[in-house]
């Protein structure tokens, strides 16, 4: 019996609801050098362009609906009895979207917007602008909600807490090459859980997982968690 289940997922289930992976073959994102658009450096350097960037990106989400496996995930957390962690590496708001509620970003929401005057966090659907103001103090220094390279992801105590107890470890959608989400299924496996990888091919670290299913997954996913229920 199931009774802790945390569950990962990356760019490949977003993917297939048209949203791009962080990196092309060409290494590039949306045709722009990650150091470019994807650091604390470039945001000091170039703060029009890395904001032009995220205001690009979060309009595009309005273009993208979640797709099947978003929905399976939010339809097994309502009927789930046990405890329920869903970590993603993802900044759209398609778990949201498809119903999902005990859900952690741990690279920050395109959706939000944070103050660098005053650190407050708060909802923003529209352009940032050199302008636009902080709901909280006033000051004109807003930034992406994004964790950047070199930054500290979010939550992970939380994480950390909810993987060292989990019976069962699912990721969805991830190369295995980011740290430190690519470590959470060592963690989850000393907790003595099953871990499960659900990908279009391999991760790179497909060795430390128990169970492997290769496919989409707006079918796969689905297709596992009924084996739960």
């Amino acid at each position: 019996m199931v009774q802790r289940m945390v569950v990962l997922t990356g760019a490949g289930i977003s993917a297939e609801s048209g949203i791009k992976t962080f990196r092309d073959n060409d290494g590039l994102w949306e045709n722009h050098r990650i150091e470019d658009v994807a650091t604390p450096e470039a945001f000091l350097r170039d703060p029009a362009l890395v904001q032009n960037f995220y205001n690009l990106r979060r309009a595009q989400l309005q273009e993208v609906e979640p797709n099947a496996a978003h929905t399976a995930l939010a339809e097994f957390e309502r009927s789930f009895d046990g405890d329920f962690l869903l970590v993603t590496q993802n900044v759209d708001d398609l778990h949201e979207r498809a119903g999902s509620h005990n859900l952690v970003h741990m690279h920050g929401e395109l959706n939000k917007a944070r103050c660098l005057a005053c650190n407050h966090v708060q909802h923003w659907h529209s352009n940032i602008q050199s302008d636009s103001a902080c709901q909280q103090c006033g000051a004109a220094q807003l930034r992406p909600h994004i964790v950047w390279f070199g930054e500290i992801p979010l939550y992970m105590d939380e994480i950390y807490q909810a993987l060292s107890r989990c019976d069962v470890f699912i990721s969805i959608g991830t190369s295995g090459h980011v740290y430190p989400a690519a470590g959470f299924v060592e963690i989850a496996n000393q907790a003595g859980a099953h871990s499960v990888e659900i990908n279009l091919e391999p991760s790179n670290v497909q060795d430390a997982f128990a169970e492997h299913r290769h496919g989409p997954a707006g079918i796969e996913v689905a297709r596992y968690l009924a084996t739960l229920s």
